[in-house]
């Protein structure tokens, strides 16, 4: 195996794991809802396929970067 394609292996070995252990720390610091409490914020606020567009900003690209 050449240098350079075992070191393009590690780095994406690391950002793989980089991207997981990201997801489980926004998975821990989530705050728990029971069904009960969802209720009621849907009563409140309304479900999000219910908002207009114009409500929402797509932050996807940001949050893949």
């Amino acid at each position: 195996m050449e240098t350079q394609e075992l070191k393009n292996l590690i780095k994406e070995s690391v950002r793989e794991v980089l991207r997981e252990e990201r997801l489980l720390l926004c998975n821990m610091l989530m705050p728990y809802v029971s069904d009960q409490e969802q209720k009621e914020l849907d009563q409140e606020l309304g479900k999000p396929q219910d908002y207009e567009n114009e409500e929402l900003i797509d932050m996807t690209d940001w949050v893949k970067k």
